[in-house]
């Protein structure tokens, strides 16, 4: 399992910095850093961007009123991990 969350966090790496246009190496994101704020310095507009990104990508919607977003963006694997327990593509 460990091996298809690092593929996960490696598509969505991608995913992430060719969807906002993020100049920086997906290889260069740290999995553990903050994706708000600190660490890659995403903002609110980025986040929603990223549910929308996702949403078409793997089919689930990320709702902006889960009590989870906190936890769900606070980095890449994170969000990696609750995309595979929900994904549907």
């Amino acid at each position: 399992m460990p091996d298809t969350t690092q593929a996960l966090i490696d598509e969505l790496a991608q995913l992430i910095t060719e969807g906002l246009n993020l100049d920086i190496n997906p290889k260069e994101i740290d999995a553990d850093a903050p994706l708000f704020g600190q660490g890659l310095g995403l903002d609110s507009i980025d986040i929603l961007e990223i549910a929308m990104l996702i949403s078409k990508r793997y089919g689930f919607a990320l709702r902006s009123d889960d009590t989870d977003n906190t936890r769900i963006f606070s980095s890449l694997r994170h969000l990696a991990t609750h995309i595979a327990a929900h994904r549907s593509t």
